[in-house]
């Protein structure tokens, strides 16, 4: 059983859906069903959804946003719909006019990056108030690329004077062998996501041009040792194969006026049997020190597609 919305206008349509239909499962995490786009029309699953009204209310609103706007995108439609229709309902149950909740967002140059779920604006909050932020939680979550666009912002406005990189070398069940290049080169490939998140935010040429200026630097964790950083922001990528060692090193590597983001997902750890991973211990011992936040993310904040929180689920179960 399912409803129908039908678009009148296919530019209207376009900029909704998203190219290739890229903000449907966006659209899906906001409505809690299945969004099936034929034609002309989108057809939700109205066994998941609370009510048929819900989606032509949603769908309704962003053709008026529309109106307002150049295009609706993933970025900016979904937190700001949900938290306007939220008020709104509370409204109608209250019979009395509810004020939109207000938001955290990430600015980066000209460009605003809003959070798609309650668990992410707590994590762009933490990241502003605590000098040290720890994302844990499945893929897909947003850690990474909501960790890249703050550092970014905070680089690009002048906040912070560098951006520094570096993740655990581990590989993930299979050997790479001998990687050719210098030492950037060869360790492209393991920060190649946090690449790929700069590169949605912000164009390729620029991300060249900071490295080239030595704003943006490659840091190989093991290479982090006897460093005092002052000034920057630096990322932690796939934490969760640091050994404690080598957490309680990066750690106490932070200067004055940085902060550092660490991110991981302690059910895909690739270190050997005999390692205890850093950040599994680093979570335990950590939770109570001022300055630091711990932003726990589940299969229920993915935002990458909905198949991918099925696959999570799968997995968790089993």
């Amino acid at each position: 059983m399912g409803t129908s919305f039908v678009f009148d206008d296919p530019d209207a349509m376009r900029s909704i859906c998203g190219i290739n239909d890229s903000n449907i499962p966006y659209l899906e995490k906001l409505l809690g069903c299945s969004i099936y786009v034929r034609g002309d029309r989108a057809e939700c699953n109205t066994e998941e959804s609370p009510t048929p009204q819900l989606s032509a209310f949603l769908f309704t609103d962003l053709m008026d946003r529309l109106k307002r706007l150049s295009n609706v995108t993933s970025e900016i439609g979904e937190f700001e719909i949900l938290m306007e229709f939220k008020a709104s309902q509370n409204a109608s149950e209250k019979g009395s006019e509810a004020a939109p909740s207000k938001h955290e967002f990430i600015s980066v140059l000209s460009r605003s990056v809003y959070p798609k779920s309650n668990r992410q604006e707590d994590y762009i909050k933490s990241m502003k108030h605590s000098q040290i932020t720890f994302g844990v939680g499945p893929a897909g979550t947003g850690k990474t690329y909501l960790a890249v666009a703050y550092s970014l912002g905070e680089l690009l406005s002048g906040r912070k004077q560098k951006l520094i990189l570096t993740r655990p070398v581990v590989e993930a069940g299979e050997s790479l062998g001998f990687l050719p290049g210098d030492l950037s080169q060869k360790l492209n490939p393991y920060l190649k996501p946090l690449y790929d998140s700069m590169e949605a935010i912000i164009a390729p040429a620029t991300i060249r041009r900071l490295e080239d200026s030595g704003s943006i630097e490659i840091a190989p964790l093991a290479y982090m040792r006897g460093r005092s950083i002052h000034n920057a922001c630096i990322i932690l990528d796939e934490a969760q194969n640091t050994t404690q060692a080598q957490m309680k090193m990066f750690l106490t590597r932070i200067g004055e006026n940085s902060c550092a983001i660490i991110t991981g997902d302690v059910t895909q750890i690739d270190l050997p049997k005999a390692s205890a991973s850093g950040l599994v211990q680093a979570r335990e011992i950590l939770r109570d020190i001022e300055g630091i936040s711990f932003v726990n993310f589940t299969a229920r904040d993915t935002v990458r597609s909905r198949i991918v929180q099925r696959i999570i689920d799968a997995y968790e179960k089993n």
